[in-house]
């Protein structure tokens, strides 16, 4: 049991750490009302570990902190990438092609609102849902089920428990 807990701990901090990594090696267009923040591929995780959940989340709320973000981005766009990674996990029995779907939905609903009223961008909330769903769908889309991919068949080395590799 306390195992479990150090193993679910451990992904979060490393998952988490790895989304504030990427933020800031893409920093020039992981902000902005045009963004693809590439660290978002990686909502795809909850397919395979629940501590992706608290892990996106918190890396996603540091990277923003640190990234300079204004209280609303912090609190709002922080909750929107917890609740994609959410219902990710909600669909890791399905077909895979799904699991990007709820950080890019909420991400679109979300992201607009906060760059037209927390940062005052004045371009029309459609247009930047369009924007930043195209940015949502080449990062958690395309390159999330890359990483997708690529992970599947390392799936029961790396998302294992630490117990079992004995």
């Amino acid at each position: 049991m306390k195992n479990q807990k150090v193993t679910f701990m451990t992904q979060a901090a490393m998952i988490a750490a790895i989304y504030v990594v990427l933020t800031f090696v893409f920093a020039p267009f992981s902000f902005g009302e045009v963004q693809i923040r590439i660290s978002e591929a990686l909502t795809i995780l909850p397919l395979f570990t629940p501590a992706a959940i608290p892990g996106l989340f918190t890396g996603c709320l540091i990277g923003n902190i640190l990234g300079g973000a204004i209280l609303p981005d912090i609190i709002f766009g922080s909750l929107a990438t917890l609740i994609g990674a959410f219902f990710t996990y909600q669909l890791r029995s399905k077909n895979p092609f799904l699991g990007p779907l709820p950080p890019i939905i909420a991400n679109v609903f979300v992201v607009p609102f906060v760059l037209r009223y927390g940062y005052g961008v004045a371009l029309p909330i459609p247009f930047m849902m369009l924007t930043v769903g195209i940015g949502e769908i080449i990062s958690c889309g395309l390159l999330g089920l890359i990483i997708y991919y690529a992970l599947k068949k390392y799936k029961n080395v790396l998302f294992r428990p630490i117990w079992d590799r004995v």
